[in-house]
């Protein structure tokens, strides 16, 4: 998971100072002795380091605490700002303002530039655009016919004119196709090479002279740590950089590159990669994600996912189901579908404010397989199981567990699990009627939490 290791450590660091009534000078460098560690094992750069925790501990030990604040509270404030700070402030957005606007895709081979082209064409799609793809990379083996896979997948078109044409003629080529086609985005992918060198420079300068883009965003493996911010380097001083964009982020435990790209370069993040589908890529957003990081959770981003992947007609008629008990396992298995589609789970729980404290708690450990086992007994189930579970004897979860690989103890934990369920719900609705309040007991658990 993103910057799992380094949120651990910090959250460790920091959480000495929650709560206190007083916080003197060795309280604030003790911590900060440790938030230094913490980033450095996050392979994030020295002189970096060196910086935010000099800033921090200024404002930490001279700054007034803030009246509805502990002076604790105070310190990891700040350490959130500059966080915050360090990762480029806020957003910072795609220039489409001319027509077409024209982005160029750069990189070196394994970080997965023609899929993320693929996948920020996709994202722009979403925004009612309609962006053009140009096969520029005649020299990789099939990534012509990965970006023509990539526009058939999400129903876009490409320009190629195959490996055998000058990539600065494709270009100018499918630059001009796209304002006689009306498209209003055109995004060219680039060739890359196993590193930086002369002749890929010359060609890519040849590029942006000849098509005059309006961004021009580097792809790196947020993985390779350090190395990705010294190519962002090289590629800046080359290239004049508009934005990068960090693919394989959902991987990196670390999180040195993203926390080091924007000081080093002066070059900001715009996108993260956050996992293979088409539709795992990011905005990066600076304080949503140093908040994650600090495990006070992100819930714009988990709004945002849930508005794009719930509809808002099934969840209205699942709140009236629900209020009425008329909740099924179909009703179930549908918004445990809805929930795969919106990311991982222990990913969405991150982004729960307080849940980043609570995911290492043995009884909140989620476990994706349990889902997976779920799922299987549930479509094993008939219409009438279904829609009906007490009518599943004995014999009948002897015969479910036998059609979905499980055992009869697995159905009977997830029959039981539903009905704690309904009967929680039935409390919220008398709740709701203002009837008396009943305490919900404390052993209730979803099916994929172990």
């Amino acid at each position: 998971m993103a910057f799992e290791g380094l949120s651990e450590r910090l959250q460790s660091a920091l959480s000495k100072l929650r709560g206190k009534g007083k916080v003197s000078e060795s309280d604030v460098k003790a911590a900060m002795r440790e938030v230094r560690l913490a980033l450095l094992e996050a392979d994030v750069n020295f002189k970096v380091v060196k910086d935010f925790v000099a800033r921090v501990s200024e404002r930490a030990v001279g700054q007034e605490v803030m009246k509805s604040l502990t002076p604790g509270q105070q310190v990891i404030k700040v350490v959130n700002e500059e966080l915050t700070q360090l990762m480029g402030g806020q957003q910072s957005k795609l220039d489409l303002s001319s027509k077409p606007s024209v982005i160029m895709m750069v990189g070196l081979q394994g970080a997965g530039k023609t899929t993320t082209t693929g996948k920020l064409a996709h994202h722009l799609k979403k925004q009612n655009k309609h962006p053009l793809l140009v096969a520029g990379d005649v020299y990789r083996p099939a990534a012509i016919r990965q970006l023509e896979v990539l526009g058939d997948q999400i129903g876009l078109p490409v320009f190629s004119l195959g490996d055998q044409e000058n990539p600065v003629e494709i270009a100018e080529r499918g630059v001009a196709q796209a304002k006689e086609e009306g498209n209003d985005v055109v995004l060219i992918d680039t060739a890359g090479r196993l590193h930086v060198d002369e002749t890929m420079m010359d060609e890519l300068k040849a590029i942006r002279e000849k098509v005059e883009p309006d961004e021009i965003l580097l792809v790196v493996d947020a993985m390779t740590g350090q190395d990705a911010v010294n190519v962002a380097e090289s590629f800046h001083q080359e290239m004049a950089l508009t934005g990068v964009v960090l693919t394989k982020l959902d991987g990196d435990t670390r999180g040195g590159a993203a926390l080091s790209v924007k000081s080093v370069t002066d070059c900001p993040v715009k996108f993260a990669g956050m996992g293979e589908k088409v539709d795992a890529l990011e905005p990066f957003h600076p304080e949503r994600m140093a908040s994650r990081i600090l495990g006070m959770g992100d819930v714009l981003t988990l709004i945002e996912k849930a508005e794009a992947n719930v509809d808002e007609e099934k969840a209205k008629d699942l709140e009236r189901k629900m209020r009425t008990q008329q909740f099924t396992f179909d009703d179930f298995l549908e918004q445990m579908d809805q929930v795969r589609n919106m990311g991982p789970l222990d990913e969405l729980l991150g982004m729960m404010p307080g849940m980043g404290q609570m995911k290492g708690m043995k009884n909140l450990q989620v476990d994706e397989k349990q889902l997976t086992k779920v799922e299987a007994i549930i479509r094993s189930m008939t219409r009438e199981e279904k829609q009906h579970p007490e009518v599943i004897n004995a014999s009948r979860r002897k015969r479910i567990a036998a059609g979905s690989g499980t055992t009869v103890q697995d159905v009977n934990r997830l029959i039981k699990q539903f009905s704690d369920m309904k009967k929680m719900m039935k409390r919220f609705s008398s709740m709701s009627k203002g009837k008396k309040k009943k305490g919900f007991g404390g052993g209730f658990k979803f099916p994929f939490m172990q």
